[in-house]
């Protein structure tokens, strides 16, 4: 299921018997599937740890062919108010911009935010410009009382916290 996940329509159609039709039906399926999966009350409660978030944005990115980074934003009693993909790059990299996230944050009305962004790769280590945007987003809501809480990265294979391995 999870090779099938990562399969678009087009892939579907090189399959002998499967039209664009069933193509976009079976992909619609999938689509549900995962909706069903992380539409948990989780909007409905306070996040505690990385664990939860984290399978949570899991399911929301793992079949990604291509990289996504993704805003959490959260209220003071840190109930999720929000979900956004950010922006969205190419198989090896995205772009996020410090001042579009905060800016997204004060429309919210959030005090604090979670950033995650998956690897397609399945590698779970923060790259150094991974670990430079995390301080540079901090660092930016700091000056707006807006607290980054973590940063995670999601993968089919699991996922990393820069909270839980100290970094933030």
């Amino acid at each position: 299921l999870h090779d099938l996940g990562r399969l678009t329509p087009h892939d579907f159609m090189k399959i002998k018997g499967i039209g664009a039709t069933k193509a976009i039906t079976i992909a619609a399926a999938l689509e549900l599937g995962r909706r069903r999966s992380s539409s948990t009350p989780l909007f409905k409660k306070s996040i505690t740890d990385s664990r939860e978030i984290a399978s949570f944005l899991k399911d929301q990115l793992q079949d990604l062919g291509h990289e996504v980074f993704a805003v959490v934003f959260l209220n003071r009693a840190n109930r999720i108010l929000h979900y956004e993909i950010i922006s969205q790059g190419g198989i090896t990299g995205t772009v996020a911009d410090p001042r579009i996230i905060l800016k997204k944050a004060l429309e919210q009305e959030a005090v604090s935010l979670i950033l995650c962004h998956n690897h397609p790769s399945g590698n779970l280590r923060p790259s150094k410009a991974d670990e430079m945007l995390t301080q540079k987003i901090k660092d930016a809501g700091l000056l707006m009382d807006i607290r980054v809480m973590d940063h995670i990265i999601v993968s089919q294979d699991g996922y990393y916290s820069f909270a839980d391995e100290g970094i933030l």
